[in-house]
């Protein structure tokens, strides 16, 4: 076999492999997916917050905390400066305000990605975790919230190996938590493409701890939102690409157990938990396609999916908002307080609606 035969045999066979990932990359973003329009009563923008709303929490008395600025590439207003706000959501007036960031802590590179709040029960001290990508990178802020003076007092950055490209947070202590990371490789361009191209369940959920970090489940195509049933006994894990939620169950040494998925039909981000009914909020991409290649004259869609009695035989899987775009591009995460819907978005706006 000549040289240029042989060359030709093996550009040809990388054609066809390359072309193959891309139309199952296309499959696998929901290329092809046509939203039908699902608006609620009363939505209205949120004030402050028309450059994304990326992660929303909501504590049981209505204070929700919201986080944005994150800097994605490919997205537009990456140069906009990242905050942290709290909405009181008992507040008919429904104007977030803008927490006080301490001195000592670089806002420069600030890029908050998923947050979550934990309530010391000896003492009521809030905290909130945030994942932050400073230069692209991953770590974890810890911070105390002052309630009186709307502020956050910077209390230490978590690094390590295990935690190289953190999507989604989940606090269980004062210094401890569960992190997905949703590539297998530390973040860059060429091999953010190249995964993505692939499309291998490389991913995987970390428990972090101040005796011990590990890996304590695995096997996820795009490991995203993450979160924590009321009881504390199971954790629930989205993964993006494999278009479900996963239930894993708790042990005494931070493992999590697989004990079901539940197909939820789109590309879901973030997921919230309601204290009183165990229901699930999601924000979700249904066409990811549309994000990934972003374009403000085919802009990418929102949708929100909410799913009860998650443990039983027979999960209800519901759409309850879907928009094209027009209204709010790139949903993240869904929140609900007091018959109210909280939407939040990657770079775009956020509202609140009506539930009923």
């Amino acid at each position: 076999m000549g040289k240029v035969v042989f060359i030709s045999i093996i550009v040809a066979a990388l054609s066809a492999l390359l072309g193959e990932r891309f139309v199952n990359f296309r499959k696998i973003t929901l290329a092809s997916n046509e939203l039908v329009q699902n608006h609620l009563p009363n939505c209205v923008a949120l004030k402050n917050l028309d450059h994304g709303s990326e992660d929303i929490t909501i504590l049981r008395n209505g204070l929700a905390f919201i986080s944005t600025g994150l800097k994605y590439p490919r997205t537009p207003f990456s140069d906009v400066a990242a905050k942290i706000f709290t909405l009181d959501m008992q507040n008919p007036r429904m104007k977030p305000v803008e927490l006080r960031m301490p001195r000592n802590f670089d806002l420069e590179s600030f890029s908050p990605h998923g947050i979550s709040v934990y309530t010391d029960p000896s003492d009521d001290t809030i905290y909130l975790f945030v994942v932050n990508h400073p230069d692209q990178k991953s770590q974890v802020e810890v911070f105390k919230f002052d309630e009186d003076n709307l502020s956050l007092a910077h209390l230490k950055t978590i690094k390590h190996e295990l935690l190289h490209s953190v999507n989604d947070i989940v606090a269980v202590g004062v210094e401890s938590f569960y992190a997905t990371n949703d590539h297998y490789f530390t973040y860059g361009i060429p091999t953010v493409l190249v995964e993505a191209l692939l499309a291998q369940p490389w991913t995987n959920v970390v428990y972090y701890g101040p005796e011990e970090v590990k890996v304590v489940s695995e096997g996820y195509y795009f490991a995203n939102g993450i979160n924590i049933s009321p009881d504390k006994r199971h954790i629930y894990v989205v993964d993006m690409f494999g278009h479900n939620v996963h239930v894993l169950e708790r042990k005494e040494d931070n493992t999590l157990v697989s004990v079901k998925s539940v197909a939820v039909g789109s590309l879901c981000d973030n997921v919230e938990v309601e204290p009183e009914t165990g229901d699930l909020w999601l924000g979700c991409h249904p066409n990811g396609w549309k994000l990934f290649m972003f374009d403000l004259k085919d802009p990418p869609g929102s949708e929100v999916i909410h799913i009860q009695n998650i443990h039983s035989d027979q999960p209800v899987v519901t759409q309850v908002y879907a928009d094209n775009g027009d209204v709010i591009m790139g949903s993240s995460v869904a929140a609900t307080y007091g018959g109210k819907l909280l939407i939040g978005t990657v770079f775009h706006k956020a509202v609140c609606c009506d539930l009923k």
